[in-house]
C-alpha cells in the first residue's frame, strides 16, 4: 500500500479487504487507520461499495422497523396535579412529579405489552404453522434475517462434511446440497432453523456479485399441498412446491426467470436418485 499524491491510499492486490473488515466498517468498529484503508478499497472497487451501501440500507430498514416508539396522551389527572398553581406546597408538587414518572413508567409499559401483543397476534396469523402460508413466510422471513449478516450468514460452512448428514437427521428430511455451479451460484453453508412445532433447514448461495439466494427445506403435514407456485413477498420472489415428502422454497431478490432457472435445477436435482453404495469387497479365503 502507498500514498498517492491525492491523498487516498492505493493497495495492491493482496491486500484484498474481505467481508469481516467490510462488516466492521460499517457497524462503526474499525479504528482510525483501518477505517482509510477500507475507504480507500471502497473508492477504487464500485462492487464492493455497493454491497455496502446495500448492508448499511438493511441495517437502517431494520432500526427503523424496530425503533417505532409507543405514544400514550397524558391523562388529565396527572397533567393538571403537575399544572398546579404556584401556591401548591412543594411537597405535593415533588409528589405529583413522582407519581407522574411512577404512571408513565406504568402507562408506557402497558403501551409496549399492548403492541407486542398486537405484533405477536399478527405474526401467529401470518406465520401460522400447518399452512403452505404460514411456511412460505417463514422461509421469506429466514432468509431476510440471514442473507444481510457478512460474517455469520450460516451456521455449518459448505466445506464442512457433515453439514447434509447432521440437517436431514435433525429434520427428519434428506438434504441434499445442491449444485448451482453451472447457473454461477456456489453453496455458503446451511444452518437449523425453528418452523412451527419441528424444524427445518436453509442452505444458502452466493454469486459473483455477493447476492444471496436461499432454499428452505422441512418436512410437510399430512396433506400439503405439493403445487409448485411462485409468490412475490416486496422485493422477494419464492417458488415452493413438495415433492417426496419434503416442501422446499427458493428465495431471493432476483427477476422470477432467474428463480424460475433456479428451481428447475434444484427441482431436477431432487428427483436424480442417488447412486447406489459400491458393493463391499470381499475378502479371498484363507487356507
Amino acid at each position: 500500500m502507498r500514498l498517492r499524491c491525492d491523498g487516498w491510499f492505493e493497495m495492491s492486490s493482496t491486500e484484498r479487504i474481505n467481508d469481516e473488515e467490510l462488516s466492521a466498517w460499517v457497524d462503526g468498529e474499525l479504528d482510525a487507520g483501518a477505517r482509510q484503508r477500507v475507504d480507500a478499497w471502497l473508492q477504487t472497487h464500485p462492487d464492493d461499495a455497493a454491497r455496502v451501501r446495500r448492508w448499511e440500507a438493511d441495517r437502517d430498514a431494520l432500526r427503523e422497523l424496530f425503533a417505532a416508539p409507543v405514544v400514550d396522551p397524558v391523562p388529565p389527572r396527572l397533567h393538571n396535579a403537575v399544572w398546579r398553581p404556584a401556591r401548591t406546597p412543594r411537597w405535593a408538587l415533588a409528589a405529583a412529579a413522582a407519581g407522574l414518572l411512577v404512571a408513565g413508567a406504568l402507562a408506557g409499559g402497558a403501551g409496549i405489552w399492548r403492541w407486542q401483543q398486537q405484533e405477536m397476534a399478527s405474526l401467529q396469523v401470518r406465520l401460522a404453522a400447518g399452512t403452505a402460508q404460514g411456511w412460505v413466510r417463514r422461509a421469506a422471513l429466514a432468509h431476510s434475517v440471514y442473507t444481510i449478516e457478512p460474517r455469520h450468514a450460516v451456521e455449518v460452512k459448505a466445506q464442512e462434511e457433515h453439514l447434509a448428514r447432521w440437517l436431514t437427521r435433525r429434520i427428519e428430511v434428506p438434504v441434499k446440497l445442491f449444485d448451482l455451479h453451472a447457473q454461477g451460484w456456489d453453496l455458503v453453508g446451511g444452518r437449523l432453523l425453528p418452523d412451527g412445532p419441528g424444524k427445518s433447514a436453509q442452505l444458502m448461495y452466493q454469486d459473483g456479485k455477493g447476492q444471496r439466494v436461499t432454499v428452505y427445506l422441512r418436512k410437510p403435514e399430512v396433506g400439503a399441498e405439493t403445487a409448485f407456485r411462485y409468490e412475490q413477498q416486496g422485493e422477494l420472489g419464492l417458488f415452493y412446491w413438495v415433492e417426496e415428502g419434503a416442501g422446499y422454497a427458493l428465495v431471493g431478490k432476483l427477476p422470477r426467470a432467474t428463480l424460475l432457472a433456479l428451481a428447475e435445477a434444484i427441482y431436477q436435482q431432487q428427483t436424480t436418485p442417488a447412486p447406489a453404495p459400491p458393493a463391499p469387497a470381499v475378502s479371498a479365503p484363507t487356507s
